[in-house]
């Protein structure tokens, strides 16, 4: 009997009296793997449920009531409970059994919000923006470089429910990675909210240094020797791309910094300190975000250099070969009159003589054309 699958349960139940009768239900269900990268093969939200103490799992719960009556009682632990995509229905028992503010469950559910930290209460509501690089064998004005999702996390004092949407962002190996250091686990639920916060954020430095060499690649293709001839499309695609990298990252900075300078009675000093390095990662990813957008508008500016160079130096080909036409056009246009008195009309060496004229001025013109490096 699982927590994680009576909890199935709860998240269609609104009081407390149906949590007590989720037991029951567990022992007729089979054993299921929760840890699915988006859903249970039960199709319901949760992914994952586990409490916590002293840092360390506990193996065997009955249900989730009991989980929070346990650690309440207790007054040490804590329950992390893992959700996908929930919808309002499977929210609502979850949100009465922790007391979460409406407007943040509304937030949580809704998604699309803008990266923040706000208190309700006694409760802290983070909203974090997860970006991926999404593989490409070549860059297009069409291609899709940056995928993004989202991470909300109610962190109290003996509870974390995180909230995740999007296709990406799996905290699978993050619970592996915290469950091997029992000592940093150990610290509560505020050091969950910062090893979350710490992958976020590393994410966006890998996604980072993945765009960058996307960025030294069309820098390479318009500084080429045919670069005028390069797509600009591209430039603007990666443009694009960065706006919504931007969109995830900067609005990311307050709230960061408020985490590590104002004190908040959910996080101890000693994790507080933590922060301080995941705030120095995220402006290292801003910087990065911002020097990035303008070396794509300095490409895009010497693009458009080189396609303005490339048509005058076409419009002076076009030119030059018009003026050298013009020769053996007027005088063609010139004898071509039908006038019967016109010189050299009728001697039998008018011809050559015209035909010479014609090419040695169309050589002269030829010649001064290219020595000036018109043609």
């Amino acid at each position: 009997m699982t927590m994680a699958g009576n909890l199935r349960k709860v998240t269609g139940l609104g009081r407390a009296g149906g949590l007590r009768r989720v037991a029951r239900l567990a022992r007729r269900r089979p054993r299921v793997d929760l840890n699915h990268h988006a859903r249970s093969p039960l199709g319901s939200s949760v992914v994952n449920c586990v409490t916590y103490e002293d840092g360390a799992r506990v193996p065997e719960c009955s249900d989730l009531y009991s989980a929070v009556e346990r650690v309440r009682k207790k007054g040490e632990g804590f329950v992390w409970l893992g959700l996908h995509e929930p919808t309002d229905s499977e929210f609502a028992g979850i949100a009465e059994l922790f007391d979460l503010h409406p407007l943040a469950v509304e937030d949580a559910v809704e998604a699309h919000q803008r990266p923040k930290v706000e208190r309700y209460g006694e409760t802290l509501f983070a909203v974090f923006k997860t970006v991926c690089y999404v593989e490409h064998e070549k860059l297009t004005a069409t291609s899709e470089v940056v995928n993004t999702g989202e991470i909300m996390l109610f962190v109290g004092t003996d509870f974390v429910i995180t909230v995740r949407h999007g296709r990406h962002g799996s905290l699978g190996p993050l619970r592996e990675e915290l469950e091997a250091t029992p000592h940093q686990l150990a610290k509560g639920p505020a050091a969950v909210l910062h090893a979350i916060a710490d992958h976020v954020v590393d994410d966006y430095l890998n996604v980072t240094d993945a765009v960058q060499a996307d960025i030294d690649q069309v820098e390479a293709d318009v500084f080429a020797e045919n670069g005028a001839r390069a797509d600009p499309g591209r430039i603007y695609q990666m443009k694009r791309e960065l706006l919504e990298l931007k969109r995830a990252v900067v609005p990311l900075g307050r709230p960061m910094e408020e985490l590590t300078t104002r004190p908040v009675r959910l996080i101890a000093p000693e994790i507080q300190a933590y922060f301080r390095d995941v705030l120095d990662h995220l402006m290292r990813a801003k910087e990065q975000i911002a020097s990035f957008d303008e070396l794509l508008n300095s490409i895009l500016q010497a693009h458009l250099a080189q396609v303005t160079v490339a048509q005058n130096e076409d419009m002076r080909k076009i030119t030059a070969w018009a003026a050298v036409i013009a020769v053996p056009t007027m005088v063609c246009g010139v004898y071509g009159m039908n006038f019967d008195h016109m010189p050299e009309l009728h001697w039998r060496f008018g011809y050559p003589l015209v035909i010479g004229v014609i090419s040695a001025a169309c050589l002269v013109l030829y010649r001064g054309f290219r020595r000036n490096g018109w043609l």
